[in-house]
């Protein structure tokens, strides 16, 4: 029970990498909200979790959702003192293209959920996070925070700026014991990634990208999330994790 007693808010919460999160922190005893614009898929999720799982549908990228979800969550979990523990920024858009195919309604839609969501949802947390005396901030980058790729001009311009904004938080709350982590997947396989997998040729070429020869899991993210909430992280801030399967190292 490495959360026990701990409240957890996660977007894009209701499948893939956000999913895999919850499970696993419901599991080691945390209470989590579950947030993302498919009211279903967040209702699925809190029914095979039950009570320690609350579902809100919430926009990332709106501010006013932005605020409604905090509260939802601090009165739900807070038993009174409206405390939130760790935040989990996972939700994410993804638009193909480069710096001359992007439409301008592509990219900004990009970095308002992808950065600026990101920002609302720190800012409305931290508050929270300092009535528990601490709390863990886990950023979802990618490992183009790290490195390029083709047809990709929006997605990895907003993922670079989450690591940049993981550091400089991480800087500015480590006095208050709110510590801030930036997890960075190589390609994991779910819904969004299906998208753009096709065919099985189009499969095994992005496979072999990794030098572990396979596509991610939800779940292998999710360990590092687990290790980033719990206290065995405890001296661990403005870090990025490549999870990746070796993507990176080459």
């Amino acid at each position: 029970m490495r959360l026990a007693n701990r409240v957890a808010l996660i977007t894009g919460g209701g499948s893939g990498i956000g999913r895999a999160i919850a499970v696993a922190f419901v599991r080691e005893g945390a209470r989590v909200a579950v947030a993302g614009r498919r009211k279903d898929k967040l209702e699925e999720v809190a029914h095979e979790l039950g009570p320690n799982c609350l579902p809100v549908q919430a926009d990332a990228g709106n501010a006013k959702d932005i605020s409604r979800l905090v509260k939802a969550t601090a009165e739900h979990f807070g038993a009174g003192a409206g405390v939130i523990h760790v935040l989990v920024n996972n939700a994410a858009l993804l638009f193909a293209g480069t710096v001359e195919s992007h439409t301008e309604d592509e990219w900004d839609q990009t970095f308002n959920v992808n950065v600026r969501g990101v920002w609302l949802l720190s800012r409305a947390v931290l508050p929270h996070m300092r009535t528990a005396g601490g709390g863990s901030i886990i950023n979802m980058g990618s490992v183009l925070s790290l490195v390029g790729a083709r047809n990709r001009a929006s997605y990895a311009a907003s993922k670079g700026a989450i690591l940049a904004l993981t550091r400089a938080m991480a800087l500015d709350h480590a006095v208050e014991n709110i510590r801030v982590n930036c997890i960075c997947p190589g390609i994991v396989d779910t819904d969004l990634v299906a998208r753009f997998t096709p065919d099985e040729n189009t499969r095994r070429q992005r496979e072999a990208l990794h030098p572990l020869g396979r596509f991610g899991q939800p779940e292998d993210v999710a360990h590092i999330a687990m290790f980033l909430a719990s206290d065995e992280s405890s001296w661990v801030t403005g870090a990025a994790y490549p999870v990746d399967g070796g993507y990176t190292g080459q």
